[in-house]
């Protein structure tokens, strides 16, 4: 059976890199973070990646009891497309239009902020309710708050899970369940995230330096980035999609990389090009030792004569549940923008022996659009062996 080409037509993206997209694009053309800092935390500071705007768009009146940093982000990200979302409602109406985005950490700050405040006073906030902090809640809220009816759901399997979101948004306008829809994925920072992974001996008390010999872990993030997907033609073609899982262990990748080679594979063939076609891959490379030696053997399997690849978390910080749709929109931007450049590869240079050497975009020789490029690739793994692998074309 053949299915119809799907195309992502918008992009709205917030970040610790800046404050819109353009934002987005010039800081990270120009390999500048000023959300990049250390955060005050209970054990000693974390380098965290924060978003810097003031988010003051409040939810509708009908929606104020879901009022948290998240849903915030949210409806920061959804404005930056909203003109093309109420062009495409116009257009198929609103019970053709679905949401789905992936999350990880919800409105958890909320709740943390709510029983810090039962703590002192011996009651939660008169404004606090559950919901802003249940992991299924982002969808749907987005779907009441932009009045559109049709599918919305949620995703969250821990890194992978706004990655995984463009696949089940494909799906549904392939089986012509939708004729749009917004999907990505919006993450918030909470202590409960920053602190999980410190006790997992993953957090880089510095910016992280995927990579390198001497690297240390990662550096939590926040953001949001959320595209408008429809069948109707534009600059940049969703071509080809991965999925596997190896449930190998609860939080440490299979140091082979089986499954994971499996998913880059699986997008290749999805998209009928072969590896020597890619011309740019994001990474996950969160600077875990584990991660990275996993990511750079299988990098090396699939792309044996090597391409141009580099990873952008420390420009944003691991985004987690929003790491996917992040770095597929820094993948969309080389195609999608005539003054683009391959996001430049952050690190030390010390390169780590144990690992084989891999093509990293650096700053004597970034690779404009007008090279050529023509497919690209966005890579996404996972805690429970989740892997995602997502090309575009342009």
């Amino acid at each position: 059976m053949t299915f119809p080409p799907v195309y992502l037509n918008a992009l709205g993206m917030i970040n610790a890199l800046g404050d819109d997209t353009g934002a987005v694009a010039a800081a990270l053309a120009a390999s500048r973070s000023p959300g990049m800092a250390a955060m005050p935390m209970k054990n000693g500071d974390a380098f965290v990646g924060r978003v810097l705007a003031p988010l003051d768009i409040a939810p509708p009146d009908a929606l104020v009891r879901f009022d948290c940093r998240n849903n915030r982000l949210l409806l920061a990200a959804l404005e930056l497309i909203r003109p093309e979302i109420e062009a495409a409602r116009e257009r198929y109406g609103s019970g053709r239009i679905g949401v789905v985005l992936g999350t990880s950490t919800s409105g958890v700050s909320a709740a943390e902020d709510a029983f810090a405040h039962r703590t002192k006073t011996g009651a939660l906030p008169s404004n606090f309710d559950y919901r802003q902090m249940e992991i299924g809640t982002a969808a749907p809220f987005a779907a009441a708050a932009l009045d559109v009816q049709g599918p919305a759901f949620t995703i969250s399997t821990a890194c992978t899970s706004s990655a995984k979101a463009f696949a089940a948004a494909r799906r549904l306008l392939q089986l012509n369940l939708c004729d749009a829809l917004i999907v990505g994925g919006v993450d918030t920072l909470c202590e409960l995230t920053v602190q999980g992974f410190a006790s997992l001996d993953s957090v880089s008390p510095a910016r992280t330096n995927p990579m390198s010999r001497n690297r240390s872990g990662i550096n939590v993030g926040e953001g949001a980035a959320l595209f408008l997907m429809t069948r109707d033609e534009s600059a940049v073609r969703l071509a080809g999609v991965g999925e596997s899982s190896d449930a190998y262990h609860v939080s440490a990748p299979d140091p082979q990389g089986v499954a994971g080679e499996m998913a880059l594979r699986a997008a290749l063939a999805d998209a009928g090009v072969s590896a020597g076609g890619i011309g740019y891959v994001n990474m996950h490379a969160t600077a875990t030792r584990k991660n990275d030696e996993m990511e750079a053997h299988l990098m090396a399997r699939v792309f044996p004569d090597g391409v141009p690849a580099s990873g952008t978390k420390p420009f944003t910080g691991h985004l987690l549940g929003a790491a996917g749709a992040t770095e597929l929109g820094f993948a969309w931007l080389t195609l999608a923008r005539d003054d683009a450049t391959l996001p430049l590869h952050r690190w030390d240079g010390e390169a780590d022996a144990a690992l084989p050497a891999l093509d990293l975009v650096e700053t004597e020789r970034r690779l404009a659009r007008a090279a050529g490029l023509r497919y690209v690739m966005s890579n996404s793994f996972a805690f429970g062996g989740s892997n995602a692998s997502l090309i575009l074309a342009g």
